[in-house]
């Protein structure tokens, strides 16, 4: 059995993705074996210091020698381990990739917010769309939201905000950041009729699920609003014990619910369609287009 793995290094969480590799007809497909997600927060320190305290050096260090020795364990041939925002703004970044590098043997990749895009973009959701349909695709993620507009099933347009869930609570998202997002998504469906949305990231598959929608159907404006609405009328406490959410889902929940809707608002987009794929999952189908 041909096994891969991704390993997801965010502003929230860090993830360990182990796939099984088959071939089909049409090519090469994947299962996911094992999936293991680390609340880390390495964005706290991040976008509040520029830098990753020892304690939360030490706790990445001890998740990744985890990490490599399940990879170890369920005999993965090849991986591809990607940090995102967090790591892209902290100072001892470099430092902490050689430490990962002396104790875990892992080789670690800090990639820019178009490379991120780009590898999002690996799972290939378009061959799913509708031809006759536009889409803006939006990944939420801790530190960055990731933007790319599809037309005729072609990216026309990508780019990276540094907008995130993690980012908006430690009071760190920028108001000239908004807008340089407003006037980007503006600018590039302008000319678009018909606009649908396409939603990733851990916040927005937990919304479509308390949404009680069925599988493969979108996700309506209306009942984003209704679930942000019920989710901010209550205390931390309380959607973690009324809803069920974990803590560390339940306060970011609310920011990426934001921003979610406010692109919606600015687009007109009535429904967005939560295909439940991510990063980990995008380097999953970069390494199968990359090795077979």
């Amino acid at each position: 059995m041909l096994r891969y793995a991704a390993i997801d290094i965010g502003s929230n969480a860090v993830r360990l993705l182990i796939a099984d590799i088959s071939k089909t007809e049409k090519g090469y497909s994947y299962k996911k074996n094992t999936l293991v997600r680390v609340p880390l927060r390495l964005g706290d320190d991040a976008f509040l210091d520029h830098r990753l305290s020892e304690r939360k050096v030490e706790d990445l260090v001890k998740t990744m020698s985890a990490f490599k020795n399940l990879m170890d364990v369920y005999h993965v041939s090849k991986y591809l381990a990607c940090a995102t925002s967090a790591m892209r703004e902290a100072e001892n970044g470099a430092e902490v990739i050689k430490r990962i590098k002396k104790v875990a043997d892992l080789d670690l990749e800090i990639i820019e917010g178009q490379r991120e895009a780009n590898i999002i973009y690996a799972n290939h959701i378009e061959e799913n769309l509708d031809a006759k349909k536009s889409y803006l695709y939006i990944d939420v993620g801790g530190g960055s939201t990731e933007l790319s507009v599809f037309v005729n099933k072609e990216p026309i347009a990508s780019k990276s905000f540094d907008i995130g869930t993690i980012r908006i609570l430690d009071n760190q998202d920028k108001d000239e950041t908004w807008e340089d997002m407003r006037l980007w998504v503006k600018e590039n469906t302008k000319n678009l009729k018909n606009v649908a949305g396409i939603g990733t990231g851990g916040n927005i598959n937990k919304l479509f699920r308390m949404s009680d929608e069925k599988e493969g159907l979108p996700l309506s404006f209306l009942k984003l609003k209704g679930l942000y609405n019920q989710l901010n009328g209550h205390s931390l406490k309380e959607r973690i014990n009324v809803f069920g959410l974990n803590p560390d889902r339940a306060d970011v929940i609310i920011p990426a619910c934001e921003i979610y809707i406010t692109l919606m608002k600015w687009t007109g987009i009535k429904q967005i369609y939560v295909p439940k794929v991510g990063l980990a999952d995008g380097i999953i189908n970069l390494l199968i287009e990359e090795n077979l």
